[in-house]
């Protein structure tokens, strides 16, 4: 299943993504690719306010995984542009937290795709400035057949 919307400001991606966290169950996997400064983590913030969480969100770049646990559900926040490869990603034994009961969020996914599971939710985002393009691959089936209706409620 594939949706498509914009947002016109960082407030308006936290406001989907906090809506989309609502969707989420232990063990899903989202990615997040686009340029540097794409919003990866904007989404992210919203997402995890969206379990009830009021963690400081910030980017994972130097630490590789940041934890918040705080919410309905543990979000394990990857960034993993300074990894080279999957191997890296396993070496560090950094797969472990797909199997924690919580939710994966993969910023660069791309570096590690081979380790994505197949029912990921997988986000493109792309554009400058405020704008921004989101493209969302979800499994098909029920639970995210909402999608589109969270778009609509996040008024974009």
């Amino acid at each position: 299943m594939r949706s498509d919307f914009r947002t016109s400001s960082p407030g308006q991606t936290e406001r989907f993504a906090s809506l989309f966290a609502g969707l989420l169950i232990p063990g899903d996997v989202i990615t997040l690719d686009g340029d540097l400064g794409a919003g990866k983590t904007c989404f992210t913030r919203g997402l995890v306010r969206g379990m009830g969480s009021d963690d400081l969100v910030s980017s994972p770049t130097f630490t590789i995984v940041n934890e918040y646990e705080a919410g309905r559900l543990p979000v394990f926040h990857f960034d993993t542009y300074r990894l080279g490869d999957s191997e890296e990603f396993l070496m560090a034994g950094l797969d472990e937290y797909f199997y924690r009961g919580g939710v994966c969020v993969i910023e660069w996914s791309s570096i590690i795709d081979d380790l994505i599971p197949d029912n990921a939710v997988r986000i493109r985002i792309t554009g400058s400035g405020d704008e921004r393009s989101f493209e969302i691959c979800a499994p098909d089936g029920d639970r995210f057949a909402g999608i589109d209706e969270l778009i609509r409620e996040a008024e974009l």
